[in-house]
């Protein structure tokens, strides 16, 4: 592939990733419920992206089928249930902490891909779990005593960890569904989420100011239907190891802004958490081995 077309590649994704880490800070400033929050963003997606499919001439009946739009609508209720969950552990572990641990997204793709699809599970990789893992114990910092800790952080680690399992099972279910173009899949998802949220919506509670109207149709216009466009046209220019290393960009914004608007002060043990959750899953992502032998093959970020 030509270097224009990588470095446009390089900076699609860097976009992306750095709108991505605005994401928990709409989120806040929305004012809206987690339930709100997704069924608007969904509203707002929805329309931009059939708008985008229109355009691009992506809905025809061949690629509309029966098995087709039941995989994708699959996909779509978990990647809803995974927006609910993220944004609810926002409100009870922080941006910073939910960011980093929804980030263990890539041991939960290469332990799913052992169990459904045969792929390998090297050693490596086994140690590298382990090692997140510590990490998450840091960041919720157990009281090793009384084996209760911060109930909050720990229910707030939970639903990350929750949304982060539904993500991966969206991944694999877009894995099966190659002949569809991924803003497709995409905007039959939102729409399902309309559907599926209508009836958990508190509209009386919806803004009655324009700002946090603003924030709610970012997150479906800019963070849902521009930033999937942009995402999806990266991948298919760059190698999974510069896609792998990119998407970090994403938890090191979110957690910038948590600290910058939010005063969100971690300590030195959570900061090391967030270290080692972020190495080992880069380590994943790129195959790096701890144990002498043949390399992990490399796996694209969930």
């Amino acid at each position: 592939m030509q270097q224009p077309q990588i470095n446009s590649g390089i900076l699609q994704m860097s976009l992306a990733m750095v709108l991505s880490g605005f994401i928990g800070l709409f989120v806040f400033e929305s004012g809206q419920s987690p339930f709100n929050v997704v069924f608007f963003r969904c509203v707002f997606g929805a329309t931009g992206l059939g708008l985008y499919c229109w355009y691009k001439g992506y809905l025809t009946k061949d690629v509309l089928v029966g098995r087709n739009i039941i995989l994708a609508l699959l996909g779509g209720a978990a990647l809803i249930c995974n927006w609910i969950l993220l944004f609810s552990s926002f409100e009870l572990a922080s941006i910073s902490v939910s960011t980093t641990i929804y980030h263990t997204q890539p041991f939960f793709l290469v332990i799913f891909g052992a169990i459904f699809l045969g792929e390998a599970f090297s050693l490596n990789k086994i140690i590298w779990l382990i090692i997140a893992f510590s990490g998450l114990v840091l960041i919720v910092n157990p009281d090793t005593e009384s084996f209760t800790g911060n109930i909050q952080m720990l229910k707030g680690a939970g639903l990350a960890l929750g949304a982060a399992v539904l993500y991966t099972f969206t991944t694999i279910v877009a894995k099966r569904l190659k002949q569809m173009k991924p803003h497709l899949i995409a905007f039959l998802q939102v729409s399902l989420g309309v559907v599926m949220l209508a009836p958990f919506v508190d509209f009386s509670a919806a803004p009655t100011e324009a700002a946090p109207w603003g924030f709610l149709i970012a997150l479906g216009l800019i963070h849902t239907c521009f930033m999937y466009i942009i995402m999806y046209s990266a991948f298919q220019k760059l190698q999974t190891p510069v896609i792998a290393v990119l998407s970090f960009i994403y938890p090191v914004v979110a957690i910038i802004l948590d600290y910058v608007f939010y005063e969100q002060n971690l300590s030195l043990l959570q900061i090391l958490g967030i270290i080692l959750i972020l190495l080992s899953a880069a380590a994943v992502n790129l195959g790096w081995k701890l144990l002498p032998g043949r390399a992990d093959p490399t796996k694209k970020i969930a």
